[in-house]
């Protein structure tokens, strides 16, 4: 007579993870531990924007004194420094969508498993945000776009400063080496070496103008909200 064999027994040393049941206190003790751990990430990557922002600001405020230090300073300094900012600005949308994948995780289990412990009603608002957590760990992806990260940064902080750039490069136009007494010294004083004036202000308007449809398209497409208004709720974005 022929006996099927039986099911094999593992010793408890031989058991694996999924072997044992996950208790409702483990659960939580893992949750809060992996909301530390993202927070803390999150917080990094935040800290990296803020010392792009700097960098941009000592750069901007160390070339106008530099260049209104002395009536002998070229302005062409201030239309260079534009270059330099515009390397800052691309510098940190790189670190923002870096630190837009751990902020959105942190907001996905703020609200749907911080949100319905502190209300007391135990029903996490989207029934998936574990599984979504879950795919998002074994294949990160980007929750925005560099143009939109690039259209947050230029937005909030970095227009201002090519606004600075510019008051300031009219400015040092109109007051050194001497104050100017009509519109066409202004622009004869546009020169650069070799390069005629109609060159130099044709040069700085093709930015200007560059600038200023990067800001309105931000604005047009969508990209006006920030970091602080809940776009990790898109499922789309967790899949750019």
């Amino acid at each position: 007579m022929v006996t099927e064999p039986g099911p094999v027994k593992t010793s408890e040393s031989e058991a694996g993870f999924e072997d044992y049941p996950l208790t409702r206190q483990e659960y939580i003790s893992a949750m809060v531990h992996f909301y530390r751990g993202e927070m803390y990430r999150s917080q990094v990557w935040r800290t990296r924007l803020d010392t792009t922002t700097n960098w941009a600001v000592v750069t901007t405020a160390a070339v106008i004194s530099f260049t209104f230090g002395d009536p002998n300073h070229p302005h062409v300094l201030l239309l260079l420094s534009n270059l330099i900012i515009t390397v800052f600005l691309f510098h940190e949308a790189r670190r923002f969508r870096y630190f837009d994948v751990y902020r959105s995780r942190v907001r996905m289990l703020e609200e749907n498993f911080y949100l319905p412990m502190l209300t007391r009603q135990l029903v996490s608002p989207d029934r998936e945000w574990g599984k979504c957590v879950a795919e998002d760990l074994d294949r990160p992806s980007f929750k925005t776009s560099l143009f939109e990260a690039i259209g947050f940064r230029l937005s909030r902080n970095f227009v201002w400063m090519y606004f600075i750039l510019m008051i300031a490069w009219l400015m040092k136009l109109f007051i050194h080496p001497t104050q100017a007494a009509s519109v066409a010294e202004i622009f004869a004083r546009m020169a650069v070496g070799p390069i005629p004036p109609w060159m130099v202000l044709a040069g700085f308007s093709l930015f200007a103008g560059a600038i200023a449809a990067a800001v309105y398209a931000a604005a047009r497409y969508g990209v006006s909200e920030d970091e602080i208004r809940g776009l990790e709720r898109n499922r789309q974005r967790w899949r750019v």
